[in-house]
């Protein structure tokens, strides 16, 4: 079978509107793929940048697939979550880029979004915090109905990858 490495880093984010940032992340994939080592999934630590508007985490990637086709090739899908001074998490944004498909070091910015939600949602997100969230977080990296969302752009998510492939050639996939 074929294999994709990918090695990297979530650098950080910038651009959000608050500071003391977190992200969740995910790696999605078709049907044909199988993580043969590394993780899917996973959150980063708090930052709290004294000095600029850039959040660093520098949370490591490293999984290892293996594939007999290229439909559903890996998705990086993330959530960026802020921080209050009390403890609780709001939603600041969802975005998603795929991992690119040639063997190389890439840096890629992954911009980011977040629903809206009615006036009523608005006007109570600005006193009381929170917001709209997405039920189904499928939607992050399948378009099927998000033309339907009323969304907000947000920040940057700033992300470091290694993409490594093995045995592509027999199967005749040219690099």
């Amino acid at each position: 079978m074929a294999e994709v490495h990918v090695i990297g880093q979530i650098v950080g984010a910038s651009g959000f509107p608050s500071s003391s940032l977190f992200c969740k992340w995910g790696i999605h994939t078709g049907g044909a793929w199988k993580l043969l080592s590394g993780v899917r999934e996973g959150q980063t630590q708090v930052d709290n940048p004294q000095l600029g508007d850039v959040a660093y985490w520098s949370h490591p990637i490293d999984v290892h697939f293996a594939t007999k086709g290229l439909q559903g090739w890996p998705k990086l899908h993330v959530q960026v979550w802020h921080q209050d001074s009390f403890g609780r998490s709001e939603l600041y944004g969802y975005g998603f880029c795929h991992v690119p498909s040639s063997p190389n070091f890439h840096q890629l910015d992954c911009v980011t979004w977040r629903p809206l939600g009615s006036w009523q949602e608005q006007l109570s997100q600005l006193f009381v915090g929170g917001g709209p969230q997405l039920l189904n977080n499928d939607l992050i990296y399948t378009g099927a109905d998000r033309y339907r969302l009323q969304t907000r752009a947000m920040g940057t998510v700033h992300i470091q990858l290694a993409v490594l492939l093995r045995n592509f050639e027999r199967y005749g996939v040219e690099c």
